[in-house]
């Protein structure tokens, strides 16, 4: 006689309580299987596959090019946001397509004329180039390396004086075997790498030992010509059909249509014409957390749902407008109505650590989407300050009053309204430094956690959760404090 234990999902998830994924555990299952043999291939889309469940998030503190390179690197995949002009979002996707190596620059340019300040302007490049106009549009003449401008006495020469002859370089197409292989053939210190004769990038002999130090990567998110996949985030409003059209001219292999609120004629209306205008692109809809939210953007065509609604670590949504639903909640309802139709979900928000993760999945989603989980790496876009002894990163909501001044505010449908309402904050986050590392390691949990379940992969685990084979409980708020680190004088967390 067997032994009933713990609940459901079905009977868990309709008691009419809202939950978040700290609010429910997983019962362990049997374990047969290695750690290694649980395989993470997923679907981003009905029609796009991905090695990796990971997606970061069209945020404009998240994802730009490096973000959207290192991910596909990776095997996830990179949504660039939309919070700047159309032919800059085209110009971050065509970069992130250019590129076959994960390298974080922000590169120096001078004019001929211009002087070198100090020794802190090699701080992020081992070079500073010069060109025509000083900037990256403009004809590469030469490049100053730090030693050769420590060794002059006049420092306030112009560097027409000294520059070397424009180096070596490659294309920004080669994968890092080849631009290593080339470094090493010429015995150079660095490699600037060319897109259409423009510097895009330096590869230099400490980024050979970089990334052979970080762990083994798995197969990369390549499109049919052999490119990295990169995403795309537009809204719904008449002027982003025009934006689309950049878009897809630059290359983008998926479009997000990125509103706060999914079940809207607008949405509707958008995901019809871009699969009537482009029927090879595919459309991720949202955001939702209903089921009835669901079934309206699947009638109309969407090939994945974005699931999540004020479970961002720095969303106001639920505190100012009273609409959302606990994030586990969300993620069961909305994938139970969109698996019998094959659309895959995307859970968007509530991530912050890998057993988060490993929810997310089980309940249904075949991705996560992060923001704040990949905000502080070196990938993300901006530059690290120090507070307190600690390097940190600026990340803010796109429903922030300072995003929305930069165009967000059409993400929240309030770009008509004279009044602007916050659904968002500004903040902060801890360096993780690169997600190169962070991902891996995080993926890795993420396979024990399947493997105490017993799921040797998504599907399974979904197989799990519709048998009814899979359990679930509560936490109590004691039950939360008890699973996690208490009762020290003292401890240090590291995760890896």
């Amino acid at each position: 006689m067997s032994i009933e234990d713990g609940y459901t999902a079905e009977r868990l998830f309709n008691q009419g309580s809202s939950y978040t994924f700290d609010d429910v555990i997983f019962l362990p299952g049997y374990i047969d299987f290695s750690t290694d043999a649980v395989n993470l291939t997923t679907k981003l889309t009905k029609n796009i596959q991905l090695s990796l469940p990971c997606v970061s998030s069209p945020m404009d503190t998240v994802t730009e090019s490096s973000m959207a390179v290192s991910m596909a690197v990776l095997g996830g995949i990179g949504v660039v946001h939309y919070n700047n002009q159309p032919s800059e979002q085209a110009d971050l996707i065509r970069l992130a397509k250019s590129r076959h190596i994960p390298l974080v620059s922000d590169l120096i340019f001078k004019a001929p004329s211009d002087s070198i300040d100090s020794a802190g302007e090699f701080a992020t490049s081992p070079c500073i180039f010069v060109t025509q106009s000083g900037n990256s549009k403009s004809k590469l003449l030469g490049v100053v390396g730090k030693a050769d401008w420590e060794k002059l006495n006049d420092k306030e020469a112009p560097v027409s004086d000294y520059m070397f002859e424009a180096p070596v370089s490659a294309p920004s197409s080669y994968t890092f075997e080849q631009a290593a292989a080339l470094l090493a053939a010429r015995k150079l210190d660095y490699l600037p790498l060319v897109s259409d004769g423009e510097v895009v990038d330096v590869f230099g002999k400490d980024d050979v030992e970089r990334i052979q130090g970080y762990p083994k990567f798995g197969l990369p998110s390549l499109d049919k010509e052999g490119n990295f996949m990169v995403g795309a985030a537009i809204g719904t409003r008449e002027q982003d059909k025009k934006r689309l059209e950049h878009l897809v001219k630059a290359g983008a292999n998926v479009v997000v249509l990125d509103s706060s609120q999914g079940n809207s004629i607008y949405q509707i209306e958008m995901i019809k014409f871009v699969k009537n205008t482009y029927p090879e692109l595919d459309v991720i809809a949202g955001n939702i957390v209903t089921s009835y939210q669901a079934e309206n953007l699947i009638q109309a065509g969407a090939d994945a749902l974005r699931v999540g609604m004020g479970s961002g670590s720095i969303c106001t949504t639920q505190e100012v407008c009273a609409v959302g639903r606990g994030q586990a909640t969300a993620v069961y309802k909305v994938s139970s109505v969109a698996s019998r139709s094959g659309v895959p979900v995307i859970a968007d928000g509530g991530i912050a650590n890998s057993g988060h993760i490993v929810k997310a999945l089980t309940l249904g989603a075949s991705t996560v989407m992060m923001g704040s989980f990949l905000a502080g790496s070196s990938e993300a876009p901006g530059a690290y300050e120090v507070q307190g002894g600690r390097r940190i990163k600026k990340y803010r909501g796109m429903g922030s009053l300072e995003a929305m001044t930069k165009g967000s505010d059409a993400r929240y449908l309030g770009d008509t309204s004279k009044l602007k309402v916050a659904q968002g904050v500004v903040g902060a986050v801890a360096d993780k430094g690169s997600l190169l590392k962070l991902i891996p390691y995080t993926m890795q949990a993420v396979k024990q956690g399947f493997q105490d379940l017993g799921a040797l992969s998504i599907d399974s685990a979904h197989n799990l959760l519709r048998s009814n084979e899979l359990r679930l409980e509560v936490r109590t708020s004691a039950a939360q404090v008890e699973g996690g680190v208490h009762d020290l004088v003292y401890y240090e967390k590291k995760s890896f």
